[in-house]
């Protein structure tokens, strides 16, 4: 049983990363994967629990709960107790992550219904490519860590089809983006899910993944924009202006007070949680709720109609919840291999196999760009605990590692377009062809990424930053 769960955990994951192939949505295989390890958890708990070497470690902390992990060894029935303790343990964890998730998207998306990035799209003019391409792409890279890679990603997509006619040139734009909305998010707390995770996991600290990593995200970035500055000529050509389809028009004065309110809510996020220590997803809700407060005043005297399109229960109906659903899946069944010990055994093979935490990043990076990078690093949390560094047990808050690994698992996707969030939506809302993104756009990334992870490496070995003792 403890191999099956493994088998189980491999087959889900192929079925999430052939999606495009089977078209069977990943939101669905990973419910089933999160849902079947536990099931097999639960069928061989007897040999799973005696023979985990989680049983071995301080999991569970207190009397109480070692006192209960023994007599599990001894007592069949008292399986389920151990089990229903760890599925708890993992889904506090998780439903932090979900609510922060649903919050920040009901923000962009009420932003977008009101038409508030307008505000930014209507002052680009230009139509020189190299100019263009460097100011969507700037633009891009700070929206992502303001906002988050794929609410970016899909905004920056319906300003594409505005600005460029020329469907290879569109695509051409698209990829760049890709690489710079992925970038973007990797720098800052709120800006890609997979740091949002180690936020919310307390491995690192908002300002702190902020300071270290803005320059090796940046770095990621510009080499591909420097590479295609000295290779890119001529003009775009604009679509015809078509008029408006929308029933609803907000005022300038709407777009500009809900965007600007939007951004400032978003933005808050790190600071509430500076403050009151208290967990993200409540300041992000605190946001939302003022957000909703504001839209139901400010719409209060219009028709049901107008005002439906322009409220929070409007936009509700919006929000991509496949993707909410699929995050649930995937870290419920990285959470049964956790409680099994599959993660600590992994930990100890990549520790003792690589040894060195910027080759095992980077392969993790590199694997995100083939399968989704959010189940890798929830392995990674699973499989390293965060503390005083022990050789092969933990590594330090706001270490090297958890640094590095952010980095990575933000930035390694760009190399395939279905390797992220923002490169899936990109392709789904343009039509990317996928084997044209890897002729155009994976080298690119490739060296990007490398580029930035060797800054970053650079950062420690010239003094920039003081070296955990690793």
């Amino acid at each position: 049983m403890y191999t099956l769960m493994v088998i189980v955990f491999i087959l889900g994951y192929l079925l999430i990363a052939f999606e495009h192939v089977i078209h069977v949505d990943k939101a669905a295989s990973a419910l089933l994967t999160g849902v079947l390890c536990w099931t097999v958890f639960v069928f061989g708990a007897s040999e799973i629990i005696s023979n985990s070497k989680m049983l071995e470690t301080s999991y569970l902390f207190g009397e109480e709960e070692q006192h209960l992990i023994a007599r599990t060894q001894e007592h069949v029935l008292d399986r389920m107790h151990y089990i229903g303790h760890e599925l708890g343990h993992h889904l506090s964890d998780i439903a932090e992550i979900l609510f922060f998730l649903l919050g920040a998207m009901t923000i962009v998306e009420l932003i977008d219904a009101h038409e508030g990035f307008s505000v930014v799209t209507d002052r680009i003019k230009t139509v020189n490519k190299v100019k263009l391409l460097w100011i969507l792409c700037i633009i891009t890279f700070f929206f992502s860590a303001a906002l988050d890679n794929l609410t970016t990603a899909i905004v920056m997509a319906a300003l594409l089809k505005k600005l460029i006619s020329d469907k290879k040139t569109l695509w051409l734009f698209a990829g760049v983006v890709v690489i710079s909305a992925n970038a973007g998010g990797a720098w800052s707390p709120i800006g890609d899910v997979t740091t949002i995770m180690l936020w919310i996991g307390g491995q690192v600290s908002a300002a702190n993944v902020v300071l270290k990593l803005i320059i090796p995200s940046l770095v990621c970035m510009l080499i591909p924009l420097i590479v295609l500055t000295f290779t890119m000529k001529g003009e775009v050509t604009r679509p015809e202006i078509l008029k408006s389809d929308h029933g609803v028009e907000p005022t300038e004065g709407e777009k500009r007070l809900i965007f600007f309110l939007g951004l400032a809510a978003l933005l808050f996020v790190p600071v509430f949680k500076t403050v009151t220590h208290l967990p993200p997803f409540m300041g992000i809700l605190l946001g939302l709720g003022f957000l909703w407060l504001v839209t139901e005043i400010l719409h209060r005297k219009k028709d049901d109609d107008y005002k439906s399109s322009l409220s929070v229960v409007g936009v509700l109906r919006k929000i991509d919840t496949p993707s909410v659903l699929f995050f649930l899946g995937i870290l419920i069944a990285v959470g049964s291999l956790q409680s099994a010990g599959h993660l600590e055994e992994m930990a100890k093979f990549l520790e003792v196999q690589l040894g060195d935490i910027y080759v095992i990043n980077m392969i993790i990076g590199l694997l995100s760009s083939i399968v989704d990078n959010v189940p890798l690093v929830a392995g990674a949390m699973g499989m390293y605990e965060v503390g005083s560094f022990q050789p092969g047990v933990a590594y330090p808050a706001d270490g090297q590692f958890w640094e590095f690994l952010a980095y990575c698992a933000g930035t390694g996707g760009s190399c395939l377009i279905i390797g992220s969030a923002a490169g899936v939506a990109i392709m789904g809302i343009l039509k990317i062809d996928f084997f044209w993104y890897i002729k155009k756009i994976s080298l690119l990334a490739l060296i990007g990424y490398i580029a930035g992870a060797f800054t970053y490496i650079g950062m420690y070995y010239f003094g920039i930053f003081e070296a955990q003792p690793l």
